[in-house]
């Protein structure tokens, strides 16, 4: 099993920045890739960005140029740099990880998912 945690949500501003962080514990050596996922009210749960164990990225059009994700694996934590934040950012947002030896999968394929982080950004 594996355990994620995030931690860096909370209020942004529009055009500000946010860091989300995402600890994982546990069978780390079953992990492929990791991503984050956001769910705004009323809306399905989408695909942020991913990388995998090697670092090929993938990037939602929504966020690409604003987003950034990356992975320490010696320290077992994934990384969501967001910047220029604007309102429809607001989500909360969900670490996920999952064993095939893919980038991107299905929500429901994913193996493991965090509680999720409350993101807010103001206009």
């Amino acid at each position: 099993q594996v355990q994620l945690v995030e931690s860096g949500g909370g209020l942004g501003e529009a055009g500000g920045s946010l860091r989300l962080s995402c600890a994982a514990s546990g069978s780390i050596f079953s992990i492929n890739a990791m991503g984050w996922y956001r769910q705004a009210p009323g809306k399905e749960r989408e695909l942020v960005a991913a990388i995998s164990r090697g670092g090929t990225t993938y990037y939602a059009d929504s966020v690409k140029g604003r987003f950034t994700i990356s992975r320490h694996n010696a320290k077992n934590t994934l990384y969501l740099q967001m910047n220029s934040l604007k309102p429809e950012d607001t989500a909360m947002y969900y670490c996920a990880a999952h064993r095939e030896n893919l980038v991107v999968v299905t929500t429901a394929d994913e193996d493991y998912w965090g509680q999720g982080t409350q993101v807010t950004v103001s206009s």
